[in-house]
């Protein structure tokens, strides 16, 4: 699924260029939230690197995306050069 996401500027129409890069400083938090199966504080104590570990989504599914604990939209995992990526798919 691809699909063309709209810039902050089309979101929010009437903000001149001025406030935006007077606001582009403003540091946030972007998070993508998996949720997994049957994940308990035991199962945080044993992790060590190389776990795999069981998600409620299924292989393609999109993922919430989250600023500052707010939705934004939604985004799927891909392989770019050996590395893990996200591809934002729709923004709410």
């Amino acid at each position: 699924m691809s699909a063309i996401v709209p810039t902050m500027k089309e979101l929010v129409p009437g903000i001149s260029d001025e406030l935006w890069a007077e606001a582009g400083w403003l540091p946030c938090s972007l998070s993508v939230d998996l949720k997994l199966v049957r994940f308990t504080v035991k199962d945080l104590l044993r992790l060590e690197p190389g776990a795999i570990l069981e998600t409620k989504h299924v292989n393609g599914a999109d993922v919430p995306v989250t600023v500052n604990t707010q939705l934004i939209g939604w985004a799927e995992f891909e392989v770019v050069a050996q590395r893990i990526a996200v591809r934002i798919t729709e923004l709410a």
